[in-house]
């Protein structure tokens, strides 16, 4: 069996046992493990390079991740957390990977193929990454990211643009909350609209409005526990012709004007951190 498809029967194994095991209550953040997976050399240089427009040290403690937590990324990609985190939680947590759905009859060739990337690079070291569980996110037909109550972190970077152009964006808030235990973090990092955005302000730039983020995650029945100016980028004007997509690393406009866009950096954004209540049921 290749580990992609191990993987998953892993995943559907283990769902009674993650209800039990492997999603203890986190001491604390491990500052020096967290940055050894930072640092790591086997992480790819150009995840690195982008370090300074995503502070992962800075961003990961404020969401207070511990090593023995279980945490859920939705939507990770090849250059995305999914090196720092697996690493992480490798010895005693569990990392959960929601990627898109790209086995529903629906997804987009570009779903099926990112996801499809992401897998690859999952199957060509599994030394690193063959204690990743895969599960799949795109509701309304998929939206059980992990076992209901088992993990003490569900973690989103830079999607919510995507649910809001997708119409789903409160079935995603309720996903996560329903497979959050009580007094578990959700963390979301989000490129931040200009106050007043409209919806189809927010559909067209891929910027999102901070107060209808946390409208979402209220509205799911998480408290908001606290906010960060950790990846804010007060060069960012928020009106490119190409939206968020103008500034790097897409860079949409290609040479046109790009050592301008280069200069801005990568978009402002808001860190919310939210919290499950304590009282909470379990579904």
């Amino acid at each position: 069996m290749n580990i992609g498809k191990r993987l998953c029967a892993t995943f559907t194994g283990g769902f009674a046992a993650l209800l039990l095991a492997g999603a203890a209550s986190a001491a604390g953040v491990d500052t020096h493990a967290l940055k050894a997976a930072i640092d790591d050399p086997a992480r790819p240089a150009e995840q690195k390079a982008r370090d300074r427009y995503r502070h992962p040290q800075q961003t990961l403690t404020f969401f207070g991740i511990a090593p023995q937590m279980t945490v859920v990324e939705i939507w990770p990609g090849t250059t995305g957390y999914t090196d720092i985190l697996a690493a992480y939680l490798h010895e005693h947590g569990r990392y959960i990977a929601a990627t898109p759905a790209a086995s529903l009859p629906t997804a987009s060739d570009y779903s099926k193929r990112s996801v499809a990337a992401y897998r690859a690079k999952l199957e060509a070291d599994p030394a690193r990454f063959g204690q990743v569980l895969v599960t799949e996110f795109g509701p309304p037909q998929r939206t059980a990211i992990a076992p209901p109550g088992s993990a003490d972190a569900v973690l989103t970077f830079r999607n919510v643009h995507n649910w809001v152009s997708g119409g789903f964006e409160q079935q995603a808030f309720d996903a996560f909350f329903a497979a959050l235990k009580p007094g578990g973090v959700l963390g979301v990092v989000e490129h931040r609209a200009r106050p007043g955005s409209t919806l189809q302000q927010m559909k067209d730039s891929g910027y999102v409005n901070e107060d209808y983020v946390i409208a979402l995650a209220r509205n799911a029945g998480f408290e908001l526990a606290a906010r960060a100016e950790i990846n804010a980028n007060p060069q960012d004007s928020k009106d490119h012709p190409a939206g968020v997509w103008t500034l790097p690393p897409t860079l949409r406009l290609k040479d046109q004007d790009r050592e301008r866009y280069l200069a801005i950096g990568e978009s402002d954004r808001m860190t919310l951190k939210f919290v499950k209540p304590l009282a909470a049921a379990v579904p």
